[in-house]
């Protein structure tokens, strides 16, 4: 971790204020950032490579709207063969930095019913279905160990996404996201089940970063983009190819509201509330 905070600052001349990562086929927020520094993962010391198509794999920092943001345009999972404490240590670096803030964004399918692709949904909870946990173990480098997860997605962030996509006409919704680890999509029993756990939509990443902000004390807000109908509820078979292309279609209502939601929410007196 020291050397990757290490060359980050040499490269880096800015403090970001705030992260965003950005989900499957979704990364085009950062070709919009003025005065860009664009570092690949893979020149990055201690950055994972990412393996999966829809992520391009590149850390920008520049700004946008007038903020100092860090875009991490892909991320790590664990079924990549990832552990959880290498998926969120770019994470760790960026607050280092300085930045405060964490958004995410991420592909998922759609459980509860009148969901369709192309929706977008605020997460307001999660079920953590991964069975790991990136505070786990000494090499964690996370504390403290045992953070408040009672308010993990702040709710002044939540309530701020909602009035920026009122005010440009983007419709959204909000709801608890299931986080399982996949690569393998879920059975129609297994959606069957999370839906009686209470998940409105289900996908395999954003729970272990999310956990992490939180015992970083970064303030947290995520985004997913409802890309399919999850099993059992779809008329054919689900493929990753639909997931990039629905996630084509959406970016750029994301992209909006991105743009409209980043200066309010890096605002200095922004107030959270438990």
């Amino acid at each position: 971790m020291e050397e990757t905070v290490a060359y980050l600052r040499e490269r880096i001349t800015r403090a970001p204020a705030a992260v965003l990562v950005l989900g499957s086929g979704l990364g085009t927020v950062a070709e919009e950032l003025s005065d860009p520094v664009r570092l690949p993962y893979a020149e990055i010391p201690g950055f994972p490579r990412t393996t999966v198509d829809g992520h391009a794999g590149a850390l920008t920092v520049g700004i946008l709207e007038g903020v100092e943001l860090a875009v991490l345009t892909g991320r790590w999972h664990l079924y990549e063969g990832w552990s959880p404490s290498q998926v969120v240590a770019p994470l760790r670096a960026l607050s280092s930095l300085g930045a405060n803030l964490l958004l995410l964004t991420n592909a998922a399918g759609g459980i509860r019913p009148g969901m369709r692709p192309g929706d977008l949904m605020i997460i307001a909870d999660h079920l953590n279905l991964m069975g790991r946990n990136p505070l786990v173990g000494p090499s964690a480098g996370v504390r403290p160990c045992f953070p408040d997860m009672s308010a993990a997605y702040d709710p002044e962030v939540r309530r701020q996404l909602a009035a920026c996509a009122l005010g440009a006409g983007i419709s959204v919704d909000e709801g608890v996201y299931a986080a399982l680890p996949g690569p393998s999509y879920e059975t129609p029993a297994e959606i069957a089940m999370l839906r009686r756990l209470g998940a409105d939509a289900v996908g395999m990443s954003t729970v272990p970063e999310v956990i992490a902000a939180r015992a970083l004390e970064m303030r947290v807000g995520a985004i997913s983009c409802i890309t399919n109908v999850a099993s059992g509820l779809a008329p054919g078979p689900l493929s990753h190819a639909e997931v990039l292309r629905v996630g084509a279609q959406v970016r750029d209502r994301l992209a909006t509201l991105l743009r409209l939601a980043i200066p309010r929410l890096a605002a200095p007196n922004l107030a959270t509330e438990a």
